[in-house]
């Protein structure tokens, strides 16, 4: 099997976890190039990673001919033009969700992609590699529940009270883009891809009054009603006192099957005068962290082998036609029909 040659653009808490897998954990893969405009970022490559090329510049490391596909784990409003600007090199992108923000871009992604039919972009909807979710998926599909027709899924993250979300909020795309596009991929994904016909939303500000200068919430709630009559029901948040909280419950005419009820880092529980508890996920990469590195091996195993994710760009498309319409929905006060 050829070693597929990456280079990573991006060394921020996310991505400098990316790199660590491609240099250490994906057979296969060769890490050979990494960029940032952050010099203390690039200290951190050439520290903590094998021996690579260091870049400042992203058409710098797209015009190295060695390299056979780019990861990008760079901010959302980049993601687009970043893609594009790759494909147009000859190489095969990875990259962080969402797609984008906005309709018109992930509508040209799609149309250069399909000018390079012999490359491949997929979008890290990292759920769909995570075991549990996995299991539950193979359930549903062969029948244990009986026909799917709802979702209640939740993506909450621990409190930050030194407000780094706050900051990141004005280029977020808001709550529902940011956190939920997770549960609406999941929603479409667990239920087959039904057809999204309304959405409704609503939200507050429970702690983080600095989101109300750039419109945005720190807890939400969505329904998506699809045309077959199945409904979605999505809560995100940012200010859970005991930590990463991924729940999903899917339910069926003959069952149901959940995954992530209790959000515990591990299987141990300890009684004591205060009752039972148990430690639970503080970040969504602990929680995810197997997920990641499955989502890195699937996607070189794409490149090397041919052997398809499910994934596509129309469902991170779809992912991101669905949040905007969430969003909408929040800000208007009524229903957005799709």
């Amino acid at each position: 099997m050829k070693t597929v040659r990456v280079g990573i653009a991006g060394l921020g808490r996310l991505g400098r976890r990316h790199a660590a897998n491609l240099a250490w954990h994906v057979p296969g893969a060769a890490l050979v190039a990494a960029c940032s405009p952050v010099q203390e970022e690039r200290e951190w490559a050439s520290s903590s990673l094998p021996e690579l090329t260091l870049h400042a510049d992203y058409d710098a490391m797209l015009a190295d001919a060695s390299i056979d596909a780019v990861w990008l784990v760079t901010p959302t409003s980049l993601h687009a033009r970043q893609i594009i600007a790759a494909l147009r090199a000859g190489k095969h992108v990875f990259c962080e969700k969402p797609l984008s923000l906005d309709l018109a871009e992930c509508d040209a992604v799609i149309e250069e992609a399909a000018r390079h039919p012999h490359l491949q972009v997929m979008i890290g909807f990292v759920r769909r590699f995570d075991a549990s979710y996995r299991d539950a998926f193979d359930s549903i599909a062969n029948g244990v529940i009986g026909r799917p027709f709802m979702v209640r899924s939740q993506t909450c993250d621990k409190n930050d009270p030194d407000g780094f979300f706050v900051r990141f909020a004005p280029t977020s795309g808001g709550l529902f883009l940011d956190c939920s596009v997770h549960d609406i991929d999941l929603a479409r994904w667990l239920l087959g891809n039904p057809k999204p016909k309304r959405v409704y939303a609503s939200g507050t500000i429970a702690i983080h009054e600095g989101l109300r200068a750039c419109g945005d919430i720190d807890n939400g709630v969505g329904t998506i009603e699809f045309d077959d009559g199945r409904l979605a029901v999505l809560y995100a948040s940012r200010t859970m006192a005991h930590g990463h909280d991924t729940q999903t419950e899917v339910i069926g005419t003959a069952g149901a099957v959940s995954v992530g009820r209790n959000p515990r880092a591990n299987r141990v529980e300890i009684a004591d005068a205060g009752g039972m508890r148990n430690a639970c996920t503080p970040t969504f990469f602990e929680r995810f962290e197997d997920a990641f590195l499955r989502e890195a091996q699937a996607f070189v195993a794409l490149l090397a082998e041919g052997r398809p994710t499910g994934l596509t760009l129309d469902d991170a498309r779809e992912a991101t036609r669905i949040g905007i319409a969430m969003r909408q929905a929040y800000e208007r006060g009524e229903a957005v029909e799709l």
